[in-house]
């Protein structure tokens, strides 16, 4: 079986698809220390103009010690409403508006939880389905692990790999230095990174801006285009 984890970001870049498109199981890590400035509460997309811009869910005040599990949004905070305001400038540049806005509009109403986590979790899985993916995804916090054996940042995947049965640990290439793949070895897991191949597509002839948020890769791509890029990856171990 081969395994990824990711902690759960907020309408990732395609790199997080093909990550999850190309292992068998990805779990949702998100029982460790929520990180102000990381991908949880938001991402990039295009803004008037031409650049680009982030769509931010605001989230209360957080203890330093507080996991993302445990993240709540801003009570003032409408969610929907943040994020389709903020893709209104595609309605005037890209072909496939329409069918994206539709399906970013249905996937927030599907949940009303207050906690960007479960937000976040429903939103991957809707995606993952919306473009096909089979992959079983599931959530750190809910499989009842144990980590009294981590040591270091490299260990979370060494230690969830081992419990959960996995043949094969694959993980973004930027992470490479934290893993020690002869740890891997010695427990019989297969220790791979992936690595995106460089995808550059019309942005409505502006200058084009790369690893924006999967919406920004439908809103100009549309479904069918987006699944077969998911698989614009390589392997590397």
């Amino acid at each position: 079986m081969k395994l990824a984890i990711m902690q759960p970001y907020f309408f990732p870049y395609i790199g997080y698809w093909q990550l999850i498109n190309a292992v068998d199981r990805f779990i949702l890590f998100d029982d460790v220390q929520y990180i102000r400035h990381g991908w949880i509460n938001r991402n990039r997309v295009l803004k008037n103009g031409g650049g680009w811009k982030y769509v931010t869910i605001p989230v209360k005040r957080q203890g330093r010690e507080m996991k993302i599990k445990d993240v709540l949004i801003a009570e003032s905070a409408d969610v929907s409403k943040i994020v389709l305001n903020s893709l209104i400038p595609y309605k005037k540049m890209a072909p496939f508006y329409k069918e994206t806005i539709s399906f970013v509009s249905e996937a927030l109403s599907t949940v009303s939880d207050r906690h960007i986590s479960t937000i976040n979790e429903a939103t991957i899985k809707l995606t993952a389905s919306y473009l096909g993916i089979r992959t079983q995804i599931d959530v750190s916090s809910k499989l009842n692990l144990d980590y009294s054996q981590v040591k270091g940042p490299g260990d979370w995947a060494f230690e969830i790999s081992k419990q959960i049965g996995a043949e094969e640990y694959i993980n973004p290439v930027g992470g490479r230095e934290l893993f020690d793949k002869q740890k891997f070895a010695s427990a019989n897991i297969k220790l791979q990174f992936i690595k995106p191949r460089d995808m550059v597509y019309q942005q409505d002839g502006l200058k084009f801006e790369p690893w924006l948020s999967i919406i920004d890769v439908l809103m100009f791509n549309g479904r069918e285009k987006t699944i077969s890029m998911l698989n614009e990856y390589e392997i590397t171990e």
